[in-house]
């Protein structure tokens, strides 16, 4: 089977929801949903470890080893490339959905073909991390079946690393997202390399606004581009019926520097902010549930099925 190897680099995470101050169970959305309080008790609820199955924190871009000059190297060259035109290039590209046909379950088994081996908390099959996660988030919130299915297909657009899907290298594909086409915020991580950016110098781009209006709401702001927004696109683009906040998750996990180090809010609109709480209750799951216990394929399949049955076509163009 071949592997493709991808950059996934991790550093410490903040939790936003501590930093808030928010309780979960407190969180109310327009639109028709609620956060509910988890249905476990809390000795059975799901526990984010301290460290990852390698004994490092999670999310540490500081420790010194060969994984992580690859890393550095990742981010030096995604934040050079990931300029304005190239994110318009690209979603021109992959907005066509004209690379193949498939069902959801067809892309997960075809995800398995890709291994994060740079990832430092994460040496599994990408499905693995998938279900670990889905199933996390089952536990906790049994009501809430779009946000399992969420959790499920979230990393799917990782696909585009495989040659049928254009090969596209580990920048233009995975690690944190950012806006382009304005000033990039200090808290990217290897914020030093957008200087090599020539956005960076760019008098349009460059401001704290950019060629955004303060409250514009994400959905009209230029994320850098990866997996997420290539899952946002098909989601959308194949009439999915998730809610919002499945398609917000999608869309916007990966962007670190909103949610959890609390920057470019000034361009969330009302519901973005809604949308952003469920992110936050996601992420924990996400960045956490990484494990060595495996998840039965078969035997959680059916329901996903269902759910996949509920949400999405049959068959889905890519």
């Amino acid at each position: 089977m071949m592997t493709i190897s991808v950059e996934k680099p991790i550093f410490e995470e903040v939790s936003a929801l501590k930093k808030s101050g928010d309780k979960i169970g407190e969180l109310k959305l327009d639109g028709g949903f609620s956060m509910p309080k988890m249905d476990t008790k809390d000795d059975e609820a799901f526990l984010a470890p301290e460290m990852n199955a390698f004994g490092r924190q999670f999310r540490d871009y500081d420790v010194e080893s060969e994984r992580q000059k690859g890393v550095e190297e990742f981010y030096r060259l995604q934040h050079i490339n990931q300029t304005v035109d190239f994110v318009t290039k690209m979603r021109a590209e992959y907005g066509k959905l004209d690379k193949k046909v498939m069902s959801i379950w067809e892309c997960c088994e075809l995800l398995n073909e890709v291994v994060d081996e740079s990832d430092p908390d994460l040496d599994e099959p990408q499905i693995q991390h998938l279900l670990q996660s889905a199933e996390a988030i089952r536990k906790d919130y049994p009501n809430e079946d779009w946000l399992h299915l969420t959790a499920l297909i979230h990393d799917l657009g990782k696909v585009i690393t495989l040659p049928q899907f254009g090969g596209l290298p580990q920048w233009a594909v995975v690690g944190d997202t950012f806006p382009v086409g304005c000033a990039f915020d200090e808290s990217n991580v290897h914020h030093k390399y957008f200087v090599e950016n020539p956005d960076f110098h760019n008098k349009a781009y460059n401001t704290k606004n950019g060629i955004y209006s303060e409250g514009c709401g994400l959905n009209n702001v230029m994320m850098s581009w990866g997996h997420d927004d290539y899952m946002y696109l098909v989601a959308k683009e194949n009439g999915s019926t998730l809610p919002s906040p499945g398609q917000f998750i999608i869309r916007y996990h990966s962007f670190y520097p909103l949610h959890t180090a609390g920057e470019y809010t000034h361009l969330m609109n009302e519901e973005d902010k809604e949308n952003l709480k469920w992110l936050h209750v996601f992420n924990k799951y996400d960045l956490y549930s990484k494990s060595k216990v495996h998840v039965d394929v078969e035997k959680v399949k059916p329901y996903y099925m269902s759910l996949i049955k509920k949400y999405f076509p049959e068959n889905l163009r890519w």
